[in-house]
């Protein structure tokens, strides 16, 4: 398999005992007082688009709804909106507005949603990110077939356990500058625990700031989705955007229960503008009332206050 990886610094980190360990509870070795924020995140909230696609179309669907395909017991997900155009057309509309850091999703692992995923790429080679059935034997080929980054759950956090050994052979493979960690997530006993497996299965890792800085060794940016609030349009999770906002060493982008452009502004303002939002299902382009065209503005707005 080639290695795609143009870093050579992956072995200077991960020779640290608290890399070696498969027991999360290491993380306590960092402390939030310790950590320090990367010079290089912009102070700036930004709109990052989606696709999402589920038997090769182009749908939005509540995500706690979708069931394993494996595991599953064969009812149909919640669909907000099915789309008539492909996913390659959504990714040249990406496109043409300058959208970038935006993310596919096969919600599952059919070879139609792979083929309209596949499409998508080619249609905007460089400008998006791909998840969705993601492991080390795959990854790779997304990033030659255009995706900018691979973005990975149920690999890493398997069997409710935080598999570091599966998520260092990501970055010897692709690099940690192509490397997304999804860390969607539901409350759980006040805390929020990450989910896997179609947001089915609570694991027993929490997106917390020690979490959070061990993690930050491995990736270039996360992604968070809100599931409690995703997809049902029913206002945003401004507990957890205050924390990623907070305690987030790189980039990271929070999707959820966004109803309106005022979300867009909560977000920014809980987030410290250091979290970047993904909207689906209120945007008219999915169905909804929110304008797509007023988004795309207001994040060039944004764009214009980046130093």
């Amino acid at each position: 398999m080639r290695n795609l990886s143009a870093s050579h610094s992956f072995g200077l980190f991960v020779t640290s005992p608290i890399f070696l360990s498969n027991n999360h509870s290491s993380l306590t070795l960092f402390s939030p007082s310790s950590r320090r924020f990367s010079p290089s995140i912009r102070c700036a909230a930004q709109f990052r688009p989606c696709i999402d696609i589920h038997k090769g179309k182009v749908k939005q669907i509540v995500g706690s709804t979708l069931q394993d395909l494996k595991g599953g017991d064969g009812s149909d997900p919640v669909t907000n909106f099915e789309s008539d155009k492909s996913a390659a057309e959504y990714a040249t509309l990406y496109r043409r507005d300058g959208l970038t850091g935006g993310h596919v999703i096969m919600l599952g692992a059919d070879p139609l949603s792979k083929a309209a995923a596949l499409e998508a790429l080619h249609a905007y080679p460089g400008g998006l990110q791909i998840g969705g059935g993601i492991n080390s034997d795959n990854c790779s080929s997304y990033i030659e077939e255009g995706a900018s980054h691979v973005i990975v759950t149920s690999y890493v956090f398997n069997d409710g356990q935080m598999d570091v050994g599966r998520l260092k052979d990501l970055v010897q493979i692709v690099g940690k500058k192509r490397l997304v960690l999804d860390l969607s997530c539901r409350k759980k006993d006040g805390k929020y625990a990450i989910v896997t497996d179609r947001w089915q299965k609570f694991s027993d890792v929490f997106v917390d700031p020690g979490v959070m800085e061990f993690l930050a060794n491995f990736a270039d940016e996360f992604l968070v989705h809100g599931v409690d609030v995703e997809g049902k349009k029913l206002g945003i999770d401004e507990e957890l955007v205050a924390l990623l906002g907070k305690h987030s060493p790189i980039p990271v982008t929070y999707a959820g229960g966004v109803t309106g452009m005022a979300d867009l502004e909560r977000i920014k303002s809980a987030g410290m503008e250091r979290v970047d939002v993904t909207v689906g299902s209120a945007l008219d382009i999915f169905g909804g009332n929110m304008s797509y065209e007023e988004v795309v503005a207001w994040h060039a707005q944004q764009r214009a206050y980046i130093v």
